[in-house]
């Protein structure tokens, strides 16, 4: 196990680049949800007992009893479906269904093991507001600054996603919830239940590149509306399949008209806060709309978006 460790390809970035920390103690993480290490189980469960040289004797026990499953996790880049990041979608999705009145139809790109694609399964919980399912088993309650979401509830047609290593929420639960971390009880129980409500809804997410899966859905499609949606994803793509994830899209919202229009929401980091920026663009007209900085996490959230009616020009943002 240090071998590999010790030589991992690559220069020294790689090790972060690659995420290697987050690989093993995502590992470790799993051996302790799966039962198989009630030592290190213990310490994880009372840190404050254990000295470091104690937990290090620990660590290195199931470094060397678990070899063989900890290489399998040290093959795999960390891979988890937040499903806080749900709390925008769900508050763009009720401004769209306000704004244009039709049904709408998703595609998720990157979407993990689909969570993220059953958000009008969950409620939101704001300033004494529920928004969504009254018998929801998944309540998100971010801080929230901004006008509350709209109060019409979306109506789903149709649902997809799209990922290069689809996860199924009932195989692969111990290695989502591996990468939540034992002192954060409330995302592991949140993420538990989500699980739950995929293994008995069992969201469509196909195996493949986003923008090919992308281009094969771009047909238009009368009286609904076609929302795309992708958060912490973009940024990793190849800045090639980027481009021409870019240009497909533009094409497809020049064929866009009221009756089928196409709206695309991206949750991705903007490079200047510690958090994220969800931006929308909308075709008919071509605009693009700053909703706010949202935490990458959803842990917070400003929602900044304008009036459903109001009038929006191409490639302008309303101030």
């Amino acid at each position: 196990m240090a071998d590999r460790l010790y030589r991992w390809p690559g220069s020294a970035d790689a090790l972060r680049r690659d995420a290697v920390a987050l690989r093993l103690a995502g590992g470790l993480h799993a051996l302790v949800l799966s039962g198989q290490e009630p030592g290190l189980a213990a310490a994880y469960r009372a840190p404050s007992a254990f000295t470091d040289d104690a937990f290090w004797v620990l660590i290195t026990a199931a470094m060397a009893g678990r070899a063989a499953q900890l290489h399998h996790w040290l093959d795999s880049a960390p891979q988890t479906n937040e499903v806080r990041r749900s709390a925008g979608l769900i508050a763009a999705a009720r401004w769209l269904t306000a704004r244009h009145k039709l049904p709408l139809v998703l595609s998720e790109l990157g979407a993990s093991a689909g969570l993220n694609l059953l958000w009008d399964s969950f409620a939101l919980q704001l300033a004494g507001q529920r928004f969504g399912p009254a018998a929801a088993t998944v309540t998100l309650a971010p801080d929230w600054q901004g006008p509350l979401p709209l109060a019409n509830q979306p109506r789903i047609t149709s649902r997809a996603g799209v990922d290069l290593n689809p996860l199924d929420p009932v195989a692969d639960r111990v290695r989502i919830l591996s990468y939540i971390w034992p002192d954060q009880p409330d995302r592991l129980a949140r993420t538990a239940a989500a699980l739950d409500l995929a293994a008995r809804l069992r969201p469509q997410v196909d195996r493949g590149d986003a923008v090919d899966w992308l281009a094969g859905r771009l047909t238009p499609r009368l009286g609904q509306l076609h929302l795309i949606y992708h958060t912490v994803v973009w940024q990793y793509l190849p800045e090639a399949t980027r481009q021409r994830g870019e240009a497909l899209l533009a094409a497809a919202g020049a064929l866009a008209t009221p009756q089928a229009p196409i709206a695309r929401l991206a949750m991705e980091w903007d490079g200047q806060t510690n958090g994220s920026t969800i931006t929308l663009q909308l075709w008919p007209p071509g605009a693009t709309l700053n909703l706010g900085p949202v935490d990458t996490h959803g842990r917070w959230l400003t929602w900044a978006a304008p009036a459903p009616d109001a009038v929006l020009s191409p490639d302008q943002t309303p101030g």
